[in-house]
């Protein structure tokens, strides 16, 4: 599921998906854009956005499922869930 398709659950089922509410993962989010402005900005671009980085972290933390699983579920490749 990506952000796009998770944005619009309610704020109960959206902590139940990746273990914070909407507001906190807006400023967590706020805080990765913030670090990824600065950063140097060198190689291919990624597969996903930030919000689903982000999103993708939260769930391997709340599940703790493997890399694998994890990049079969986003449709990515497992190094590029690492």
């Amino acid at each position: 599921m990506t952000y796009e398709q998770v944005k619009s659950l309610k704020s109960e089922d959206f902590k139940r998906l990746c273990g914070v509410r909407p507001d906190t993962f807006n400023e967590m989010l706020e805080v990765v854009r913030s670090l990824h402005r600065t950063k140097q900005k060198t190689g291919r671009p990624g597969k996903l956005s930030l919000e689903d980085q982000l999103l993708m972290t939260l769930e391997y933390w709340r599940e703790y499922r493997t890399y694998f699983h994890i990049g079969q579920s986003w449709g990515v490749n497992e190094s590029t869930a690492y």
